[in-house]
């Protein structure tokens, strides 16, 4: 949904000349009690969608690319609620906020350099947004309340005239259309961390990825097999500079290697020649690792919805009875069993640990005699609807569930199984045909409900390319409600609340059949310091907690 004074500055110049002469050397700082060292392989079903921090968006690139660049803000590394809350990365601090809620000054942490040895500079973060709106960034939607954003990504302006930047003095000052109270942790994502203007504008840059300002650096992609994660040689500035916050490197290099055999990285772990699977274990090994291997396994809780979408703008899911049938005849506890028993069942958009979530059920079931009476009611002139997923194995089982239901229903239902590397630039994109309805999951990208709602279901989020608006969903009132609950405070009276109406207010018009909100696991070898490790509420497994034995 969702990532070191003198003495020391020759310490981080010998591990510049060690990497370029040995690869990734283990080289730690001078006041540790330990080094990092070491290197370590992990396994991904399916890769990253894009290896470039302002156009990825899914759990697998956010996982990758969280330890690589730094935003001006960022959030805690720590698990559980602690992981949730934003500290200043790149910037010394914390904003400073008008009265009125319009204006962000910040200020970027001196002598600071990309893993390449550029400096970075105040006016990189200006380029990073820019690159948002020109690339066709999915996560572009929450960046258009800033002043001149919205001119910029039309054309009609040459620059983002909310943002000025002075990179002598660090300062970068951010002016708004409207208060929005999720801004602090639209800083703290990806999207916003600056890369220098050598960074191709309006180009996905996965094959040369942008320099580093993280602990890790990319050092080779092969998409869409592998990649590589180094110790960035530069980092060392980012912490001399003050940036407590952000952790360093546990490893000194970590292989990425796509396996689409679940089953396969659960030998691979068990048998050491794999440190970490980002997927959970296949449901049908799940209990023989609980049972055997307790002891590097866990379960962990993560914030999500899985969903079927169903686009609204065109038949038969144009008529809200059709998209109701769906609803009632979808049954949670069948695609549980898909999930080994780790999703908890749901039927709305917000998940359970989400500020809004109150647990509702419109539509009781399953209940296919329902579902039958309502499609007879609609009598969709268009039957025949193309069903996408991806060929993740427990992705293509659900995705096989739900073109056998709507069979069930009398549709003339095909079933699209296309690549998971591909699969949300697929659907998200407006010149594919035939993307009526297939499998989607949403995992929160920052801790505010806004998150589930504005990517996923504003009218303004139906874009060209990258969309995450699957549904094709456009309704003025609800689009309207979301605008006026973004210039408020969660913690304002009687706005959690509000939120739990607009989920509501969704699943009336029944623009996703919402099925269940999954839990994650982390597996790892016996190489790796178990204890060390950690999950994250919003990036997955936090790769700088990596540590061997």
């Amino acid at each position: 949904m969702h990532t070191l004074r003198a003495a020391r500055k020759s310490l981080a110049i010998a591990c510049v000349v060690a990497l370029t002469a040995f690869g990734a050397a283990a080289c730690g700082s001078d006041d540790s009690t330990e080094s990092a060292g070491g290197e370590i392989t992990i396994n991904a079903t399916s890769f990253p969608d894009y290896i470039d921090p302002q156009l990825s968006y899914t759990l697998e690139g956010w996982e990758v690319l969280w330890n690589v660049y730094t935003p001006l803000l960022t959030y805690k590394h720590a698990k559980g609620k602690e992981g949730t809350e934003v500290v200043p990365g790149l910037a010394e601090a914390m904003p400073e906020i008008s009265p009125d809620g319009l204006t962000y000054k910040l200020k970027l942490r001196p002598d600071m350099s990309y893993s390449d040895g550029t400096p970075i500079k105040a006016s990189d973060f200006t380029y990073a947004i820019q690159r948002l709106f020109k690339a066709d960034s999915g996560g572009s939607v929450f960046y258009d309340v800033i002043a001149g954003a919205k001119e910029y990504a039309d054309g009609a302006a040459d620059t983002i005239t909310g943002i000025t930047t002075d990179d002598a003095t660090g300062d970068i000052t951010i002016q708004l259309t409207e208060p929005n109270g999720t801004f602090d942790n639209l800083l703290g994502l990806m999207f916003a961390a600056p890369v220098p203007p050598t960074t191709p504008l309006d180009a996905d840059a996965t094959n040369s990825p942008p320099p580093s300002s993280g602990p890790f650096m990319i050092t080779a992609v092969d998409a869409p097999r592998s990649l590589t994660l180094e110790r960035n040689p530069q980092f060392q500035t980012v912490k001399d500079a003050g940036a407590d916050n952000v952790a360093d490197a546990g490893v000194d290099k970590i292989t990425l290697l796509e396996n689409k055999n679940q089953s396969a990285q659960v030998t691979d772990i068990i048998q050491n020649k794999v440190d970490f699977m980002i997927d959970p274990p296949p449901s049908d090994r799940l209990q023989e690792i609980r049972s055997r291997y307790s002891d590097r396994f866990r379960m962990e809780d993560s914030i999500n919805t899985y969903y079927m979408f169903m686009n609204t703008e065109r038949a038969p899911f144009n008529d809200v009875k059709v998209r109701q049938a769906i609803n009632y005849a979808i049954d949670p506890e069948a695609l549980n069993r898909i999930f080994g028993g780790r999703l908890h069942p749901t039927q709305q958009v917000l998940p359970p640990g989400m500020p809004g979530y109150q647990e509702y059920k419109l539509y009781p079931g399953p209940d296919l005699n329902k579902a039958k009476q309502l499609i007879a009611e609609a009598n969709p002139a268009d039957r025949d609807i193309t069903v996408w997923t991806d060929d993740e194995p427990d992705r293509k089982r659900i995705g096989e569930y739900y073109h056998d239901l709507l069979t069930q229903l009398g549709f003339n239902a095909t079933l699209k199984v296309i690549a998971g590397d591909v699969y949300w630039t697929t659907v998200g994109n407006q010149s594919t045909p035939d993307v009526d309805t297939g499998f989607a999951d949403w995992f929160q990208d920052f801790p505010h409900p806004d998150d589930f709602f504005r990517p996923l279901l504003h009218g303004d989020s139906i874009l060209p390319t990258n969309g995450n608006n699957l549904s094709r969903a456009n309704i003025g009132p609800n689009n309207a409600k979301m605008d006026e609950l973004l210039t408020k405070q969660i913690t304002d009276e009687g706005v959690e609340q509000q939120y739990a109406d607009l989920d509501r207010a969704y699943m009336e018009q029944a623009v996703w059949a919402p099925y269940g909100n999954e839990q994650f696991t982390t597996f790892l070898s016996e190489r790796m310091d178990f204890d060390k490790s950690y999950h994250h509420l919003l990036f997955n497994q936090d790769y700088s907690s990596f540590a061997l034995k």
